[in-house]
């Protein structure tokens, strides 16, 4: 198995949409809590973020990281494939959107978080990311509040 990492094109967006409602459908490492079509994933995801890496095990795609520019610095959101877990598929990923948000000349990246997530938690902290700011009790769709970290790393 070999793990590479590259910009997303049109043809993952169905591999990974998949990735990404099983995601959502299994709730707690995710802040989306609907699933979506693939054109609304493909507005989201593809069309709308400024950077747009994907993880490839071999040849398939286990996994995405979108960056949205936020002023001088990025907004992340992360989704690998929780179906069948490609360790180290987060690291190899990542690596590639840091290198382009340098070369983008971005100053920071920010992640945020719900405070359930663990997994998401831990990644980020692994990745260099530090506890930034905390916003208390943002509800969940069915009012549940629910705190959401938010952890930056300066580049």
């Amino acid at each position: 198995m070999t793990l590479t990492a590259r910009p997303t094109t049109e043809a993952d967006l169905p591999a990974l949409h998949a990735l990404f409602d099983h995601t959502v459908r299994a709730g707690g490492t995710t802040a989306h809590e609907e699933i979506w079509d693939l054109a609304t994933f493909k507005a989201y995801y593809f069309d709308d973020p400024d950077i747009v890496m994907t993880v490839l095990s071999d040849d398939q795609p286990v996994g995405f990281q979108a960056v949205f520019a936020s002023g001088e610095g990025l907004s992340i959101g992360s989704f690998t494939d929780q179906r069948n877990v490609v360790r180290g598929a987060g690291s190899v990923m990542f690596a590639a959107t840091k290198e382009a948000a340098v070369i983008g000349g971005y100053k920071w990246i920010d992640a945020k978080i719900r405070a359930d997530n663990v997994p998401g938690l831990a990644y980020y902290s692994k990745m260099g990311f530090e506890d930034y700011k905390i916003d208390k009790g943002v509800p969940l769709g069915d009012g549940t509040p629910m705190d959401r970290i938010t952890k930056r790393l300066t580049l």
